[in-house]
């Protein structure tokens, strides 16, 4: 990352050029002519000929000031944490409450219905595992974890390891959203995430008690230098105070959107780096938690990960910025919306498609005489059967791919059996399934008898 140049205190300025500063306050306000709502580290190099830039930064910097929340949360030095929301946050904001609100209509429906959206969005879990996992620079490849994943294979290095830990990760921020923040959870959070990996010192679900670490750039330099390990349980108390408070604007509280704030609770597990590894998931995660917690359940299924693997780079920029101009949280904010409004435009696309292949698969059920046979699940399944001849099927693939206990996977492989589409082989006390090399034929029989 490229070294950022840190803007002039607000003061010094002031009092340098004052009166020009309210001369120019009528230009240069808190966002640019396009809606940015830029650095310094940008800005510097925009002015007009003529325009002395750090003046006009200086009427940036108070047009911010008007239209900032101070929040309850503080650096380390003591300067507390600052908020200015943007048009253009906003309408980030709107967007993912219209895709919260259709798929409540679309989950509300029918109990069929619900069953068929629910198998659209249930495997997409493992996305974000993967994506998280990814992001902090795990190597294996999405089929590989995915099998992993379905099969409940063992993982076989640390690149595995933590997928799975991700995975479980998510499955307890899930169970956990009724809870209320506290350090513990956190710890709960974190020793998931790095459960098993073999890194000196990891310690998982522990704390860290030194201050011999801190966050780097690609030459080396301190881009970070986390709070003393000393002030980290006092800190990490108070965020939790700020978690479980209610921003709801009542009573002449501040008004704090959910979504901004689960991103805020992402960047102060960032900033805090209360473990000496895995940090970045146990921020993720948190995100993720507060989200489910405050009613946002489709995230549980939309992988910010994944796009922020895309531009690391504007990720940990997006962190410094911050860190750098007065603990202004709006960079982060900003930032993190435009990855979300990507994220939920993607997952909606990725849903409509779902959306048609299931109506293609029940007009194909109906063709077959089986619509009032079979439910979404099970012609889903069959399709996928009749797709891989060979192929060896278990209850436990069953229950991750449509979150079906294993008794109701058996059942289902047992009436493709009947259907002469699966065969039994005994293996153990158990059974495996595979798909017969005759199921096309057998399948168009079974229709006929119908």
């Amino acid at each position: 990352m490229a070294k950022i140049q840190k803007p002039t205190d607000f003061g010094v300025l002031f009092k340098q050029y004052g009166l020009q500063v309210f001369e120019l306050a009528a230009t240069y306000k808190a966002v640019d002519a396009k809606g940015r709502y830029l650095h310094w580290d940008e800005f510097r190099r925009r002015p007009a000929p003529g325009i002395q830039k750090e003046a006009a930064w200086a009427a940036i910097k108070m047009s911010r000031a008007y239209g900032s929340k101070t929040l309850e949360l503080v650096s380390e030095c003591g300067n507390p944490f600052l908020l200015y929301m943007t048009d253009a946050c906003d309408a980030a904001i709107h967007g993912v409450e219209l895709v919260a609100a259709r798929l409540g209509e679309e989950v509300a429906s029918t109990s069929k219905r619900r069953d068929n959206n629910k198998y659209l969005v249930d495997s997409l879990m493992m996305e974000e595992a993967i994506s998280s996992a990814q992001l902090e620079g795990a190597a294996t490849t999405r089929k590989v974890a995915k099998d992993m994943l379905a099969k409940e294979r063992a993982p076989q290095n640390d690149d595995e390891r933590m997928i799975l830990n991700n995975y479980l990760l998510m499955k307890h921020a899930k169970y956990n959203k009724g809870s209320e923040l506290s350090v513990e959870l956190i710890c709960e959070f974190h020793g998931i995430a790095t459960a098993g990996i073999d890194e000196e010192g990891v310690n998982p679900g522990q704390i860290r008690e030194g201050d011999d670490i801190f966050v780097g750039g690609t030459d080396g330099e301190v881009i970070h230098q986390p709070p003393k390990a000393l002030s980290l349980p006092a800190r990490l108390e108070v965020l939790c105070r700020f978690a479980n408070a209610r921003h709801d604007g009542v009573d002449g509280r501040v008004f704090i959107h959910p979504v901004v704030k689960a991103i805020i609770l992402h960047f102060m597990i960032g900033y805090e780096h209360p473990f000496r590894d895995g940090n970045g998931r146990a921020a993720r995660c948190l995100f993720y938690w507060f989200m489910l917690k405050t009613g946002y359940w489709p995230f549980e299924y939309i992988s910010i990960s994944a796009l922020l693997k895309e531009a690391p780079l504007k990720y940990g920029r997006s962190y410094v910025y911050t860190e750098t101009d007065s603990f202004d949280l709006t960079y982060f904010v900003v930032y993190q919306l435009e990855v979300i409004e990507r994220a939920v435009n993607e997952f909606m696309d990725y849903f409509d498609e779902k959306r048609i292949e299931a109506s293609e698969l029940m007009t194909w059920l109906d063709a077959l005489k089986l619509k009032e046979k079979l439910t979404y699940r099970q012609g889903h399944f069959l399709k996928k059967v009749l797709q891989h001849p060979g192929r060896i099927f278990t209850p436990k693939e069953l229950t991750h791919d449509y979150d079906v206990s294993e008794n109701t996977a058996r059942k289902d492989l047992e009436k493709l059996v009947e259907m002469k589409v699966l065969f039994q082989v005994q293996e153990g006390k158990g059974f495996l399934y595979v798909a017969r090399e005759d199921a096309q034929a057998n399948l168009k029989k079974y229709s006929a008898a119908r």
